[in-house]
């Protein structure tokens, strides 16, 4: 069965950064997809970045030039650094793959 466990969510000032990862559990990982989705209060989910098993990326325009998807195969892990992050950005980011999501952690960009 897979499991995903997402980390590294937190409270940040605007202008700063984190770096959220997700650990899957089993053989799949480094042959499918994985995205990062984000659920902000009161709207619905939406796709932030995915990447490919072979590294291809692809983003969301409002992670363009901030956020940085990336994969580590050896680790069954996935990447999202966030940088130059802004109170809009405030949401549950979850990880996915196929059609199996973590737990979700919670981003939150406020002074």
């Amino acid at each position: 069965q897979v499991q995903l466990v997402e980390s590294g969510g937190g409270l940040v000032e605007p202008g700063g950064s984190l770096r959220l990862s997700c650990v899957v559990s089993g053989s799949i990982f480094s042959i499918y997809t994985m995205f990062w989705y984000r659920q902000a209060p009161g709207r619905q989910r939406e796709l932030v970045a995915q990447i490919t098993g072979g590294g291809s990326t692809n983003y969301a325009d409002s992670a363009k030039g901030r956020f940085t998807i990336s994969r580590d195969n050896a680790k069954n892990t996935v990447y999202l650094q966030m940088n130059s992050l802004k109170p809009e950005d405030t949401a549950v980011y979850y990880c996915k793959i196929l059609r199996v999501w973590g737990q979700g952690t919670q981003v939150t960009v406020s002074s």
